[in-house]
């Protein structure tokens, strides 16, 4: 006697069970070429998103007592004492008080001219590499398209070469395969989208403490000096 199993071996619902759980690897190579470039993109946006995260906090990282330092040496009339400090701490609010204090007796606009000078170089250097990752967020949709554009073509291709023996799963699973680039480009170009947009808010703060650290250090040269 045949089995069930048997009987129920090579039926459209076996077929379409088996191919309902291909893994993510299949789902991957089905995507084809484009699925390559899309992988390398997300593997590019994830470096540049770790590698800026670690450097924007540590920027963002402040002494809090660096400043009432720098305001007692100064005081003092301390003013090597500040430039030590000022060397000795690494972060953007120490160097732009550095540059401040190598333009002391000029006037207070050269001062602050020179302070905001080095406050934009910092910002630049932290927003390194922020263009690439807006691009890869914009550009990873598109490009996942552009996959779906190019599967769509050789689907119907392949439905002309059918003629009337065509059959209605070989486009249904030539259209599934040419989404799955789209499914690909979405997924990297939201995260990167995220990634971006939260490096932005990390630089935006350390942009505030900028310019505190610089409002600080002016209104210390604006006030007598303690003898």
């Amino acid at each position: 006697m045949i089995s069930a199993a048997v009987l129920l071996q090579g039926t459209p619902a076996t077929e379409a069970a088996e191919q309902a759980t291909m893994s993510l690897a299949d789902l991957y190579l089905a995507g084809g070429w484009v699925m390559h470039i899309i992988a390398l993109l997300s593997f590019v946006a994830l470096y540049i998103f770790i590698e800026r995260y670690i450097v924007i906090r540590k920027a963002s990282r402040s002494d809090s007592t660096f400043m009432n330092r720098i305001k007692d040496y100064m005081y003092e009339g301390k003013v090597d004492a500040a430039m030590q400090l000022c060397k000795k701490t690494d972060s953007p609010q120490a160097r732009m008080v550095e540059k401040g204090i190598t333009r002391l007796g000029r006037p207070l606009a050269d001062v602050t001219a020179a302070i905001e000078n080095v406050g934009r170089l910092e910002i630049h250097k932290l927003e390194k590499r922020f263009p690439t990752l807006a691009t890869i967020a914009g550009a990873s949709p598109l490009l996942g398209f552009f996959g779906t554009v190019i599967g769509m073509v050789q689907a119907f291709y392949e439905m002309s070469l059918a003629g009337n023996s065509l059959d209605i799963s070989t486009l249904s699973g030539g259209i599934y395969v040419a989404l799955i680039t789209t499914v690909g480009g979405l997924i990297v170009g939201i995260l990167a989208y995220f990634g971006y947009n939260q490096l932005v808010v990390k630089v935006e703060n350390v942009v505030f403490q900028l310019e505190t650290t610089s409002t600080e250090f002016l209104d210390i040269l604006n006030e007598p000096v303690k003898q």
